[in-house]
């Protein structure tokens, strides 16, 4: 070797550890003893090892404003780069913090948007790290059109490549729209926060006194505000929940999602879901259950769950294909849909049908929440959503009912008249307009008043007939609104056999530039 490519090569090394040791030892030695990581030691979590490959590690800002010219900033405070997961290639950008906080420059934002623009083209997920002070205060309009250009593409890339967001940090001002845009956020407890306005604005205009936590801590956006999906107890556990949901979705829009081998028996029988329900139908018992004794191994990836709680929605596979689980929870204000749990499976749903992912749906709903505090807050407008996500959807629809499925929310919950491809039904299934008990007290109400001295005995025959009437599968199954009443120990081998059965399933909506989603 030369001396002046020996020179050349060291030069090299050297300025790639300056670069590598982001805002210098001394801050990433304060992040460690937070209990924090470094970027890229978040990448390296996230990634198989040795897959990363970074991407304008050299890349500085252009800023000559208050001092900026004076600081050199290898980075800019992003890395940025692609990698695999379990072998399946990804893009990556991770903020870091010891870099001016993680602030968002012009080229800081030309690193994200490069390598988003390389996810589309070679149809490969994007996930961002996200853990940033907000817009760079020194460079005034380039970062905010630096934000611009990044939502754009969030919403240009949306449907036809997977996007998901880590939350390690703040996540203030305009930084929380991409996360928002991404089709699912973790966040990480007491360690991360989402906001518009801190909470010196909330104080200077609301009066209100709130801490970060309270504003827009994990617990707040994963039970009250439904912003992000998952919440972890530390950066370790969020970068598991990231590769986790990984796995059971597709590369892009054009490709089925990930098969995985399993041992788990498609003949497999459950006799435990005989004695689920319970015998009085107004008592409730866990979906959760139902889910678990049916798909592969048990294994089923909740998404949301403390978020509209009456309403189950998740990944799982069944004979080691992907499919997204929604499901009504007794468990949880009977299991009645409202706006909170509309909306929540309706964002679901459409995420599903975008990346060729089938839905399997447990329907067990008396109804919609009724009251003004429902009606003011748009049922009509938010349970229309949930209609409109599983009538559009494309992707193969199988439905089970397992017991009430009243009124509107019957036709909602992927029905058969909104496209579903194969819906059963268990012998305990009530398909109705409404309760047997509502039902009689509407249409005997004049012979009941008629007779105030047996209106009691008249009232519970009416009640038993109706019943036997309509509060059963069999009325719909004449109809061919049901394709077969099944045994409950049956369930997982029927859903599996039809999700075979559909796998070469091709359905599509007319053409058109885009639907009008209620929203």
């Amino acid at each position: 070797m030369s001396l002046m490519m020996e020179a050349k090569m060291n030069a090299l090394l050297e300025k790639r550890q300056k670069a590598l040791s982001g805002g210098g030892i001394e801050k990433i030695k304060k992040r460690h003893d937070q209990g924090l990581l470094t970027a890229r030691e978040r990448i390296e979590l996230l990634v198989d090892e040795g897959s990363f490959e970074e991407f304008d590690m050299f890349k500085g800002h252009r800023c000559h404003h208050f001092g900026m010219e004076k600081m050199e900033t290898l980075g800019d405070g992003v890395v940025t780069g692609y990698g695999t997961i379990a072998g399946r290639l990804v893009y990556l950008f991770s903020m870091d913090f010891t870099v001016l906080g993680g602030s968002l420059s012009e080229t800081f934002a030309e690193k994200i948007c490069k390598i988003m623009d390389m996810a589309v083209k070679n149809g490969a997920p994007v996930i961002g790290l996200n853990d940033s002070g907000g817009a760079r205060i020194q460079e005034g309009i380039e970062s905010l059109a630096g934000y611009s250009d990044i939502f754009l593409r969030n919403v240009t890339s949306s449907g036809v490549v997977p996007q998901l967001s880590g939350i390690f940090g703040p996540c203030a001002g305009g930084s929380v729209y991409s996360p928002a845009l991404t089709d699912f956020t973790v966040m990480v407890r007491n360690n991360s926060y989402m906001f518009l306005t801190g909470p010196k604005v909330v104080k200077a205009v609301t009066h209100e006194d709130v801490d970060v936590e309270t504003l827009g801590g994990a617990s707040v956006h994963t039970t009250k505000s439904g912003v992000a999906h998952l919440a972890a107890d530390n950066e370790e556990q969020a970068i598991s929940q990231l590769r986790e949901l990984f796995s059971y979705i597709p590369q892009n829009n054009m490709e089925a999602p990930p098969r995985l081998d399993t041992n788990d028996s498609v003949n497999r029988e459950e006799m435990g879901l005989c004695n689920l329900l319970p015998e009085n139908p107004n008592h409730p018992y866990d979906i959760k259950q139902l889910i678990a004794a049916t798909v592969d191994d048990g294994k089923f990836l909740e998404i949301q769950p403390d978020y509209a709680p009456n309403i189950v929605i998740g990944f799982a596979r069944y004979g080691g294909q992907s499919v997204g689980i929604v499901a009504n929870q007794p468990l949880h204000l009977a299991g009645v849909l409202d706006n909170d749990a509309s909306v929540k499976a309706a964002r679901f749903v459409r995420f599903c049908d975008a990346f060729n992912i089938p839905l399997v749906t447990f329907v067990d709903v008396p109804g919609f929440l009724p009251g003004t505090t429902q009606e003011y807050g748009g049922i009509i407008r938010n349970g229309a959503k949930l209609l409109y996500a599983f009538a559009e959807a494309t992707v193969p629809k199988v439905t089970v009912t397992v017991r009430k499925a009243y009124g509107g929310a019957y036709c909602v919950m992927s029905s058969k008249h909104l496209r579903g491809d194969i819906n059963y039904a268990w012998p305990t299934a009530e398909i109705a307009v409404m309760g047997a008990k509502g039902a009689a007290e509407i249409l005997f109400a004049r012979e009941v008043k008629e007779n105030p001295d047996k209106a009691k005995e008249i009232l519970e025959k009416r009640i038993a007939e109706y019943s036997d009437k309509f509060a059963n599968p069999y009325e719909a199954a004449k109809r061919g609104y049901v394709d077969a009443v099944i045994l409950p120990q049956r369930t997982r081998f029927r859903i599996c056999n039809a999700l075979v059965m559909l796998e070469g399933k091709q359905d599509s909506n007319p053409r058109k530039k885009h639907g009008n989603i209620p929203l």
